[in-house]
């Protein structure tokens, strides 16, 4: 439903909010069905590790990555998906599908990532076997990257790649199980250009990671505010105040607002 509402607002076009878009589709059958999200519980007496702080101000500083399981038919098999996104703008940076984890393959996508998008500040991931990989640790150290990790048992240490997943799970098309290696592999070479280009990211202001990244998201924001106070202007009745339209917010991170608390999201305003 946001990317309906976005792509219509995107092209000059509002005719109702957000939430009464959502309103009016409610009772749409596909908006109950999600997966659910497993949770563990926490009964570890060990003392607290210390919560990794990132932040984020551009483009190419933070990257997060992690690997999700795609389901066969096969009882205890599934395939590899990794992928990195850049924390700030959302994008795929890097990505691809395998049969297992394996620290080589791992490392020759960031080996690909860092050729076409430049080197980050920092990488981050959860704790697993892959994401602590010796040959991985080398590379990022060679090249002045530093690393952080989840806390063992800390499920939202990793947000940005976790959100990455579900959106690519809860996609109307996505099969649930895959027959084979090329059929994951042809799913996630679709999904991605869709992701970073289409997607209308309800945590960048409904632009798409592509519009973040190379910063073209401040013209289609021109082009929603004039829509929005052309709107404004038809249909005053419908406000409680004069609207504002939202931006992305300047500074992005992980476990950032219990560190470094922050005022309202910013909102860029008219020149």
């Amino acid at each position: 439903m946001d990317h309906s509402f976005a792509s219509a607002w995107d092209e000059g076009v509002m005719l109702a909010s957000r939430r009464s878009w959502w309103r009016i589709a409610q009772d749409a059958e596909d908006q109950s069905v999600r997966p659910v999200a497993p949770t563990r519980r926490n009964s570890s007496t060990r003392a607290p590790r210390e919560a990794p702080v990132l932040e984020a101000t551009t483009p190419g500083q933070i990257w997060s990555w992690d690997i999700t399981d795609l389901r066969t038919p096969w009882r205890g098999v599934a395939f590899k998906a990794y992928s990195i996104i850049d924390i700030f703008s959302r994008k795929l940076v890097g990505y691809r599908v395998e049969e297992r984890e394996v620290d080589d393959l791992a490392v020759e996508m960031f080996e690909d990532a860092f050729l076409r998008h430049g080197i980050p500040a920092a990488v981050h991931a959860d704790s697993g076997p892959a994401m602590r990989s010796g040959v991985l640790k080398d590379l990022l150290r060679r090249l002045g990257v530093k690393q952080s990790h989840n806390r063992p048992r800390v499920s939202n240490d990793n947000p940005f790649s976790e959100s990455e997943f579900r959106t690519m799970k809860y996609r109307p098309n996505y099969p649930g199980v895959f027959d084979s290696l090329e059929a994951a592999r042809a799913y996630v070479d679709s999904y991605a250009p869709w992701y970073n280009k289409n997607h209308k990211h309800s945590g960048i202001a409904l632009f798409s990671p592509d519009e973040i990244h190379d910063g073209t998201w401040r013209d289609a924001w021109a082009q929603r505010d004039a829509t929005q106070h052309a709107y404004y202007a038809q249909h005053p009745e419908r406000f409680q105040r004069p609207p504002s339209t939202p931006a992305p917010a300047g500074r992005v991170g992980i476990n950032m607002l219990q560190h470094a608390p922050e005022t309202d999201t910013p909102r860029l305003q008219p020149a």
